[in-house]
């Protein structure tokens, strides 16, 4: 089993392109294991609790589950309009999440772990956490990125990850798929040497935070949302699951003693590998009795920026991916998604590429290479495929250009560099038409004398276009069954990678009538 989860979407606000990146880049991820026959489970979610969604709700005046249900509509709206196939789907309100976080807290401090004590310092009310020395600027100043910071004292109860610490430094530097790609891994061991051994800070007193989950030992208190929505990770995926209850078997999702299982992969954003996923979580982890071998993947991704800087509301260039799906189509949006940007790695958002991609690779390139296959089967060879013809060393140069780029295309895949993998088929795409204009069969046909060759240069642009729809379909799963369906080819997209070798199209095989796959993208009708 693979298991695959993306960072749960924090409520407070509304879903950006980062948001937008992230869930399709899982979707592809799980679509491509499911494509190498695996089987999948796919979680996402949102996480609706802490103190911004309740000061928020507050301004609004309505309740915060009210205004958390409101947001969580804008998610689950747009994943549904983006194609997203995920299996499981995280709410922390979920009663079932609850009594789990709330289980692993009893635990926790039944096995010393948890304490209580007076403490006075700096919270950051924007990321909801409290902030040592160590997070002031070269100013001596805590930076903007903290937001409104305010003096607190207060009596709380905390986590003893410093008790951890040593561990994590050890298991951190050697396993190097505990977070990916390793520029990012390196990071986190510098955050390591640098973070000194702090205890974390797991509740907010009822008084000032009422919306999270009730730390049952000591009912003054809530859970800190840091700490509940880390969970979500296992809750969900049936760890301390009651018999009956609507999960999955987390002995198959999780990695057991002496299981083939392997680590599951969490899909996250830069901004918060250093201190909640790649410290808090793991220690967490650790502190509950998981093994080693039971530590989950960390595949962190960049940024989609704008002229080298973050997205923000307060510089008003934030891109909104339901108006991107709206205006250019889900199809184009997916795609720029993840073939201009290298997974872990930033890039600047770029309309005019993200047409000009989608024109140039798929309108004018893929599409082009099916249209002409098809139609050229239908006027030179009563669309029926013919392979029983003569194989000259374009044919063998053709086959073999398949062969590489398939295996480069799952390597690329296998290391989740999704744009790398797209790069690969377009090249076999440009060998087919280089090899089109080469042989001309539009001119061949012309000579009933050729109908043996053109069959076979058609034949193999056919073979080429089911290939490809088949590479194609993890990252574009709708335009992939219009291609199978217009090469009334019922089973392609039921293949396995493993399966997809040279013959997909059998001899004598009847196709279709082509259409328009990827409608060009005109300018003049979206501005």
């Amino acid at each position: 089993m693979f298991f695959i989860t993306t960072a749960i979407d924090y409520t407070n606000g509304a879903p950006h392109i980062g948001h937008a990146y992230e869930k399709v880049l899982t979707d592809v991820v799980a679509r491509y294991r499911r494509l190498c026959g695996e089987e999948v489970y796919f979680l996402t979610g949102v996480d609706q609790h802490g103190q911004k969604v309740q000061q928020t709700a507050e301004k609004e005046g309505i309740h915060p589950a009210t205004f958390a249900k409101k947001k969580t509509k804008l998610f689950s709206n747009l994943w549904k309009k983006l194609g997203l196939q995920y299996d499981g789907w995280a709410e922390t309100t979920d009663d079932l999440h609850k009594a789990c976080v709330q289980a692993i807290l009893t635990d926790l401090k039944d096995r010393g772990e948890l304490y209580k004590k007076a403490y006075k310092g700096f919270y950051s009310v924007r990321q909801e956490q409290f902030l040592t020395d160590r997070d002031r600027n070269e100013a001596g100043e805590f930076g903007a990125e903290w937001g409104e910071v305010v003096e607190i004292e207060e009596e709380n109860w905390y986590f003893r990850l410093s008790d951890h610490a040593a561990w994590l430094t050890e298991f951190a530097a050697n396993n190097p798929d505990f977070v990916i790609p390793g520029f990012r891994r390196n990071e986190l061991l510098g955050a390591l040497d640098r973070s000194g051994e702090m205890d974390l800070c797991i509740s907010r007193p009822k008084e000032r935070l009422r919306w999270g989950i009730e730390i049952p030992f000591d009912t003054d208190y809530v859970t800190y949302v840091w700490f509940d929505a880390l969970i979500n990770y296992i809750s969900f995926a049936g760890y301390r699951a009651k018999d009956g209850a609507a999960l999955p078997d987390f002995t198959k999702l999780w990695p057991q003693p002496g299981s083939t299982t392997g680590r599951p992969v969490h899909v996250i954003g830069k901004d918060i590998l250093v201190p909640a996923h790649g410290i808090y979580w793991p220690c967490m982890l650790h502190a509950m009795g998981f093994s080693d071998e039971q530590m989950p993947t960390i595949l962190v991704h960049g940024w989609w920026n704008i002229r080298g800087e973050k997205m923000s509301k307060s510089l008003g260039n934030v891109v909104d991916p339901d108006e991107l799906a709206d205006k250019f189509g889900v199809d184009a949006l997916r795609y720029y998604l993840v073939r201009d940007i290298t997974t872990g790695k930033d890039s600047d958002f770029d309309l005019d590429r993200l047409v000009m991609l989608y024109n140039q690779e798929l309108a004018n390139e893929l599409g082009n290479l099916c249209n002409r296959a098809l139609n050229m089967t239908a006027r030179f060879s009563g669309g029926v495929v013919k392979t029983g013809g003569e194989i000259t060393s374009e044919e063998l140069d053709l086959q073999a250009s398949l062969a590489t780029v398939t295996a480069d295309y799952r390597a690329a895949m296998n290391a989740f560099d999704i744009a790398e993998a797209l790069k690969a088929i377009n090249r076999h795409v440009t060998h087919c038409n280089a090899y089109t204009e080469r042989n001309k069969p539009w001119e061949l046909g012309k000579d009933p004398a050729n109908r043996s060759r053109v069959e076979t240069v058609l034949a193999h642009l056919a073979e080429s276009v089911a290939h490809c729809a088949v590479l194609l379909s993890p990252v574009l799963p709708e335009p992939a069954e219009r291609l199978a369906a217009q090469l009334k080819l019922d089973q392609l997209l039921s293949l396995k990678l493993a399966d997809l070798k040279w013959g997909v199209i059998p001899d004598g095989h009847e196709t279709g009538k082509p259409k328009p796959v990827f409608p060009k993208i005109i300018i003049e009708e979206i501005v």
